[in-house]
């Protein structure tokens, strides 16, 4: 006859074995364990939204068997663990409904007598992570765009600008080299906005930003000031035929109908051009000098360029 206090013991630790495998299978974490041969001798419930199988079913399969396809990635780190050692690595699985889940799985060689029997896997969903750091990387990229770009024409702000003013200017000085500072206001704006609306009129500076860029070189940077004035910063330069040739293709790349508010417009600009070092030795002195030469050119007639000095001026070559 068993003592009643054996038999107590017996049942309390059956039941309290049922109850940590209903735990177990109720974790939305995978849990299983692996023999030496690679098998599972053990596998809880949450395999089924992962694999399709549920804990029953994946007992007595191989690693290779389940993982199929994953085998190979997963490879390494499982050689690793039966090697005796922990491995912690992240990886995307495939779900039975053609998803992918993001996880992060945990290796844990099982020693006894200096020996590994087996490995413990414990495989954590972390996709909801996955995507906050997604998110949180493209907010933090959308966050340093609009810091350094005009929020309506998508162009280079003042802070980028000036930086590239800097670095333009160094390396102008090291190779004896010009950079060439060219203020652009649109002509007439004003009327274009009373006229047609300023929403008609955003579009149009949208229109000739682009179109402004198309007209540089990739070393050039156009950037919005404010309302209709812009800066264009073209580096490298080397003689005063390059500044003619840019502004030219400025001027008559802009200078093409547009249609705004049910109406074809003809957009024109006026260009101030200041040339470093001639004109200037640094970013405050070579705008303002530009932007002088704009306002010469505007009284001049308008649709036309002047360089700082009083020195040239032209209206776009034909």
């Amino acid at each position: 006859m068993i003592p009643p206090d054996t038999t107590n013991r017996s049942w309390e630790s059956g039941r309290l074995c049922e109850i940590v495998l209903t735990l177990v299978d109720h974790l939305d974490a995978m849990v299983a364990y692996w023999d030496i041969n690679q098998t599972c001798v053990f596998a809880n419930d949450a395999y089924r939204a992962w694999f399709g199988k549920s804990g029953k079913e994946v007992a007595g399969l191989t690693l290779q068997q389940l993982l199929g396809p994953l085998y190979p990635k997963n490879l390494p780190y499982i050689d690793a663990a039966y090697a005796g050692h922990r491995q912690v690595f992240e990886r995307e699985i495939p779900t039975p409904g053609g998803g992918v889940r993001s996880s992060l799985a945990t290796y844990t060689p099982h020693w006894v007598d200096g020996r590994v029997l087996g490995i413990f896997v414990h495989v954590a969903d972390v996709t909801p992570l996955k995507t906050l750091e997604r998110e949180l990387s493209a907010a933090k990229t959308k966050a340093e765009y609009l810091a350094t770009h005009d929020f309506l024409t998508g162009m280079p702000n003042r802070v980028l600008l000036m930086d590239r003013i800097a670095q333009a200017l160094a390396s102008a000085a090291r190779a004896s080299r010009k950079v060439a500072f060219i203020s652009l206001d649109i002509d007439d704006f004003k009327r274009i906005n009373d006229t047609h609306g300023h929403g008609n009129g955003d579009r149009l500076l949208i229109e000739i930003a682009k179109r402004t860029r198309a007209a540089l070189r990739e070393s050039d940077t156009v950037t919005r000031l404010g309302g209709d004035e812009f800066l264009i910063l073209a580096p490298g330069i080397e003689t005063i035929a390059e500044v003619d040739a840019i502004a030219n293709r400025i001027l008559w790349g802009v200078k093409q109908p547009f249609s705004i508010g049910g109406a074809d417009v003809t957009p024109a600009i006026s260009l101030g051009i200041a040339l470093y070092p001639r004109d200037g030795a640094t970013a405050d002195v070579l705008i303002a000098n530009s932007d002088r030469a704009l306002y010469a050119a505007k009284k001049l007639g308008k649709n036309r360029y002047a360089f700082a000095g009083g020195g040239e001026t032209s209206q776009p070559e034909s």
